[in-house]
């Protein structure tokens, strides 16, 4: 009883309706996926239901990400969250991978297949085009933005700057890493074996170094839910994490699949090719959880937090995602076989790591401008909007959608390589401090010794 009783002690009124509310948002999708009701539903009342379902566990899984920094590493909780919050991204470009397993060799499974390269090239450059852009746009514009730290005012034309913590650099490197393998991956036609082994390793290696670091209890003050839920004593505050997490993951993976699909039928109702939509408009739909989360950490003024989970959900969709793809196809195969795609996927995939390079080249200063933030957002609505044009025939282009995502590709890889060369002392800098940071986590000589 005395456990209980200091558990409640730190749950006040206020604290209790907020999460009464963010689940009340969560239960009509909840109550109808669980009775199977939402098959007789419209496909505007299952986009709206879903949708306000996702948006509710966003705010819990935010929540227990936060009220974990107490007992993990902050850079592990963030990098949890950065999961648990593409995890729609995964489920729904899983769907299309294990089909391109189950129809291999028929034109099913090779439609299967691109698709599920198109999903996942188009859900990351929409983190970096949308999510990277427009976080960064938010966090320096909105109102009390003054009293963010993070938000620092400079003379010139939108050159406004967000700071962003040296605590990601760890995050930064690996996922430059990670971008510069992706360059190799259409060469062998397919993501392959040693795809997998590389990019996965790289996560797994990222997760070790970050798990060696301490909890960062004390260092950034937390209001509101997570700070109540801080004070709740062990073992009572684990579990409410885990039930946290358990809960909103569980909405995020029943509700993402019916979300994306109903918005694919109202974009196909207004005549948007269906390709367009499962690589956009899907894609949009599943990392709206995420944009949530960081957004609501923004209005919080923990704006490092928030593009913390930025990098970490880039960096696992960049790794992680694409080694699942090529595990899934091959679990539905019932053997080892490497996920083919076509040459307009390769295209998509080099233009998909040129874009992760110049977002890169544009934070390895560990600042992010207004101008670098609409500079970032321009070039990728104007290559999706190019490239609709030319799938609908709307105008006459003197070139072809293959060629369209090359010259795009050029053109990012221009401006990265500008960037990295005239901020090279920040860029030796980043390497020298990431290679410190993985040096002492991975050799056991580089840790402290205990006195004989």
């Amino acid at each position: 009883m005395q456990g209980s009783d200091r558990v409640s002690s730190h749950l006040n009124w206020k604290v209790l309706f907020a999460l009464v509310v963010a689940t009340a948002l969560t239960l009509p999708w909840l109550g109808g996926w669980a009775f199977g009701a939402m098959h007789g539903l419209s496909t505007l009342a299952t986009v709206g239901i879903s949708g306000i379902g996702i948006l509710g566990a966003s705010f819990l899984l935010t929540w227990g990400a936060e009220t974990a920094e107490k007992d993990v590493p902050r850079a592990f909780a963030i990098a949890v969250l950065a999961v648990l919050a593409v995890a729609p991204e995964y489920a729904v470009d899983a769907l299309y991978a294990w089909n391109a397993g189950q129809f291999a060799g028929t034109e099913r499974g090779i439609e299967a297949g691109n698709l599920a390269v198109a999903n996942m090239t188009g859900a990351n450059r929409i983190l970096i085009g949308v999510g990277w852009a427009g976080i960064a746009l938010f966090t320096i514009l909105r109102a009390g933005a003054a009293t963010d730290i993070a938000v620092e005012k400079r003379d010139g034309f939108l050159a406004d700057v967000v700071v962003i913590d040296r605590d990601i650099t760890v995050e930064v490197a690996f996922l430059l890493a990670a971008t510069v393998w992706a360059f190799a991956v259409p060469l062998g036609g397919g993501i392959d074996i040693l795809d997998v082994v590389m990019l996965v390793g790289l996560y797994v290696l990222y997760l070790a170094v970050i798990l060696r670091g301490d909890a960062d209890e004390g260092d950034e003050e937390h209001v509101g839910v997570p700070a109540a839920l801080q004070e709740i004593p062990n073992p009572f505050r684990a579990l409410t994490v885990i039930g946290l997490f358990a809960f909103s993951g569980l909405i995020i993976f029943t509700a993402v699949e019916p979300f994306a699909h109903g918005l694919e039928g109202l974009g196909t109702s207004l005549g948007i090719p269906s390709f367009f939509m499962i690589q956009w408009i899907a894609p949009l739909a599943s990392e709206s959880p995420e944009l949530v989360v960081v957004a609501v950490l923004v209005m919080k003024s923990r704006s490092t937090a928030g593009f913390n989970a930025l990098v970490s959900s880039k960096l696992n969709q960049w790794t992680l995602l694409i080694g699942t793809l090529a595990i899934v196809h091959s679990v539905a195969l019932g053997e080892y076989g490497a996920l083919m795609f076509d040459q307009k996927q390769s295209a998509e995939i080099w233009l998909t790591a040129a874009q992760s390079l110049f977002a890169l080249s544009l934070i390895v200063n560990f600042e992010f401008s207004i101008r670098e933030a609409i500079a970032l957002f321009v070039l990728f609505v104007s290559q999706v909007a190019a490239e609709y044009l030319i799938i609908r025939d709307l105008v006459a282009l003197p070139v072809t959608s293959y060629e369209l995502l090359l010259a795009f590709t050029g053109v990012y890889a221009v401006l990265a390589t500008l960037l990295f060369v005239s901020r090279r002392d920040a860029f030796v800098r980043l390497l020298s401090d990431a290679r410190e940071t993985v040096s002492g986590a991975v050799s056991p000589e580089a840790q402290p010794q205990s006195a004989d």
